[in-house]
């Protein structure tokens, strides 16, 4: 009797919480039939895939020929990506927006199950049948996620592809740990920073599998769409302008941060990866600790991070890995910490702060600290673990476990 109570109450948060992931579906089945303009992203998707199939070039000048009247973006997506994509052309063009919406829910749902349960350790979601349903609606206030949905992008979806790699199959030492990395990072590059992770944890074959599935992908589109793939490799992969204005506030990388300090200076850049590759020390040293002591979720959540820090443009509805932060936060009962997580991504600061134009470079000390809060928020919380690992070392330098 007491163990099957548990399971029908899992069960029971499970269908709750699929529940939301059908009700957003049903909202995108209505914005189809009242022909509502949503998910500017999933329309470029389903057009890549549609220029693909049509034979037409995927980088260039002008908008792509398959998207609709009402959306004016560019294809900024691996040559891998456009294949990848093929599924969505067989989707009505009003309803993509819907099914991706849907996907993305879906993929929360598996990233907080997966997160808020721990190898060893008790289940955050065994404790009431209504955290998994809770979790999920009160992610979806998280402005990364909300804004994720509302473009249509895919964050969520390749999120949940990287937990499942990471924390599930590379635990399990399936022989398939590592593809989903691949594939991930065969979409977006972003993902690659996970490669160094596996290996720097000493999962040399998954890195090795991700990296070949990723190459793998590649390869084949050389050999399909060789001048789509070239342009892309020689111009597009190097240009972070490509994909909209560095400086702009929603861009929240170190990158951004230093465009946005010293108004596009041609040095910026530079800067910003010279104080990446400072802050790579502490935060690989705290990926191999946390690993070592069977805290996997958390030295996942570390690289994910400073990835978001690394990269040349991180917009601010990639902080998606904010949703399996709050849910370690709360497996540990880290509860003043959870709240005041959840409460910076709850806040919509980047939505307030004045931006647009030039307004980034009159911003002054307290828009600047408002204005780069996930980027500040992410270093400190960097080097606040750093230095707490250092404090745990010179206490008991032989001791890893807690």
């Amino acid at each position: 009797m007491s163990t099957s109570r548990p399971a029908s109450e899992a069960r029971t948060g499970r269908f709750l919480a699929g529940g939301i992931a059908l009700l957003v579906l049903a909202f995108g089945v209505v914005a189809w039939l009242a022909k509502w303009h949503l998910g500017a992203d999933s329309a470029v998707y389903r057009a890549g895939a549609l220029t693909l199939l049509h034979g037409d070039p995927l980088y260039t000048r002008d908008v792509l020929t398959a998207l609709p009247d009402w959306v004016r973006l560019p294809f900024t997506y691996t040559p891998a990506a456009a294949p990848l994509f093929l599924p969505l052309a067989l989707v009505p063009s009003g309803l993509v927006w819907g099914v991706i919406a849907f996907l993305s829910v879906v993929g929360l749902i598996v990233v907080i199950t997966v997160v808020s349960s721990p190898p060893g350790g008790s289940s955050l979601l065994g404790r009431s049948w209504w955290a998994l349903p809770a979790g999920t609606a009160v992610a979806l206030a998280l402005e990364p996620v909300w804004k994720t949905l509302f473009l249509g992008q895919i964050n969520l979806i390749l999120m949940a592809f990287v937990v499942l790699d990471v924390l599930v199959l590379s635990l399990h030492g399936s022989r398939w740990a590592g593809v989903l990395i691949g594939v991930a990072a065969a979409i977006k590059l972003t993902p690659l920073i996970f490669v160094p992770h596996l290996f720097f944890t000493g999962r040399w074959k998954d890195g090795l599998r991700a990296l070949g599935t990723f190459a793998a992908f590649e390869a084949v589109m050389f050999a399909v769409i060789p001048v789509d793939a070239v342009r892309f490799w020689r111009d597009s992969a190097t240009d972070p302008s490509r994909v909209g204005s560095v400086h702009w506030i929603f861009n929240q990388s170190l990158n951004g941060l230093v465009n946005r300090a010293s108004a596009l200076a041609s040095w910026s850049l530079a800067v910003a990866v010279g104080v990446a590759a400072v802050l790579a020390v502490p935060a690989v040293w705290l990926v191999v600790r946390l690993h070592r002591r069977g805290e996997d979720a958390a030295a996942l959540l570390v690289t994910a991070f400073y990835g978001l820090l690394l990269s040349p443009v991180s917009w601010s509805h990639h902080w998606v890995w904010c949703v399996p932060l709050i849910t370690v936060l709360l497996v540990k009962a880290r509860w003043w910490a959870a709240a005041a997580v959840t409460a910076l991504f709850v806040s919509q600061i980047v939505m307030l702060v004045p931006n647009g134009g030039d307004a980034e470079f009159r911003w002054g000390l307290g828009w600047s600290v408002l204005g780069n809060g996930y980027v500040l928020a992410a270093v400190a919380g960097i080097l606040g673990l750093a230095a707490r690992e250092l404090r745990l070392v010179r206490r008991s330098p032989q001791v890893v476990t807690v």
